[in-house]
C-alpha cells in the first residue's frame, strides 16, 4: 500500500502539486474520454464541468460536502490502462482534491461505488504534476467506493480507532485527551512522569497493520518531554516491565503535517514495553 499511497498522494494533492514550469503538451480531448468510454461499454453522465461518472451504487449514508472528510477506497489509472494506484482506504479532505475528484466524491452517498472519468483541465491540465509521474493533459479514472463521511479529521480519527480496537477485540481505555491505550502487562517496577528518562522498545503500526517503525529488543532511550504527546502521555500509565498498546489520534501524533513516511492527520498504534526508567 505504501508505494500506492505515494502515488495517489501526488495525484490528489491539487494545491501542492502543479508544476510552473512551461511545457509542450498535447492534451487528451473530450473526444477521447467518448472513445473510451464507447471502448468500455460505459453507460455515463456528463456534469456542467465536464465530469464524467457512472454510479454503480449511490449509496444510503451521507453525502459529502465540498468541505467533508471522507473515508474512500479507489483504484485510479490513465486512459490506457497504466499509471495503476489503488488503496482499500485512505481519509480524504475533499477541499484539498483536485477539483474533478473532490466533485465526483460529492455525487455519491455513504456506500455508494462508481466510475470518474476526470478530464485534463479537472485534474492538472496541461502542466501535469511535479513529479511527472502525472503527464501533462493526462485524462484520470478513477473506481471509487465511499466508506464513510466525516465532519472533520477529528471525528474521523475517533472513528478509525474504535473500528480498531472492535477489530482486535482490544479492552482499551480512553483519555481525557483522546487518546486510548491497553494495559497488556501492568509492570511491577517503578513509574515514570512525563519528565522521566525511559527505555523503551516499541513497534510503530498505521490503522491497516503496516508498520512505519520499529525499535530493537533492547529499546531506545529518551525523555517523555521530547516526544510526541501521546508518547508523553501515554508512558506514565506502565511502570518497568509493563507491555500494552497506545493509539493516537493525529492531535496526539505528528499533527496535520505528518512526518517522514506518516502522511499528516494520520492515528497510529504503537505497541510498547516499558523497559526501564532511568531518572
Amino acid at each position: 500500500m505504501k508505494s500506492y499511497l505515494t502515488l495517489f498522494l501526488s495525484v490528489i494533492l491539487f494545491t501542492s502539486c502543479i508544476s510552473d514550469d512551461e511545457t509542450t503538451c498535447t492534451p487528451q480531448t473530450d473526444e477521447d474520454i467518448v472513445e473510451y468510454i464507447e471502448s468500455k461499454d460505459l453507460i455515463t453522465t456528463k456534469t456542467e464541468s465536464g465530469l464524467y461518472y457512472t454510479v454503480n451504487n449511490e449509496g444510503t449514508g451521507e453525502t459529502p460536502t465540498e468541505n467533508s472528510i471522507v473515508d474512500v477506497k479507489y483504484k485510479t489509472y490513465f486512459l490506457d490502462g497504466t499509471g495503476n494506484a489503488e488503496s482499500e482506504s485512505i481519509a480524504l479532505n475533499l477541499s484539498t482534491l483536485i477539483p474533478g475528484l473532490s466533485e465526483g466524491i460529492q455525487l455519491f452517498k455513504e456506500g455508494g461505488s462508481g466510475t470518474l472519468i476526470i478530464p485534463s483541465e479537472l485534474a492538472f491540465g496541461e502542466s501535469g504534476n511535479s513529479t511527472g509521474s502525472i503527464p501533462c493533459g493526462t485524462v484520470l479514472v478513477f473506481e471509487i467506493e465511499v466508506l464513510a463521511v466525516h465532519d472533520s479529521y477529528e471525528a474521523q480519527n475517533e472513528v478509525a480507532i474504535l473500528k480498531y480496537i472492535d477489530d482486535n477485540d482490544l479492552d482499551a481505555i480512553k483519555t481525557e485527551s483522546g487518546l486510548y491505550y491497553v494495559i497488556n502487562t501492568e509492570g511491577t517496577g517503578a513509574q515514570p512522569t512525563s519528565t522521566s528518562n525511559v527505555t523503551v522498545s516499541y513497534k510503530g503500526t498505521f490503522l491497516n497493520g503496516e508498520t512505519f517503525d520499529e525499535s530493537t529488543v533492547s529499546g531506545i532511550d529518551f525523555n517523555l518531554s521530547q516526544v510526541i504527546a501521546g508518547w508523553t502521555e501515554g508512558i506514565t500509565y506502565f511502570k518497568e516491565g509493563g507491555e500494552g498498546i497506545l493509539l493516537v489520534p493525529y492531535t496526539l501524533g505528528y499533527g496535520q503535517y505528518g512526518s517522514g513516511a506518516i502522511p499528516g492527520y494520520t492515528p497510529l498504534a504503537f505497541d510498547v514495553k516499558l523497559i526501564s526508567v532511568n531518572n
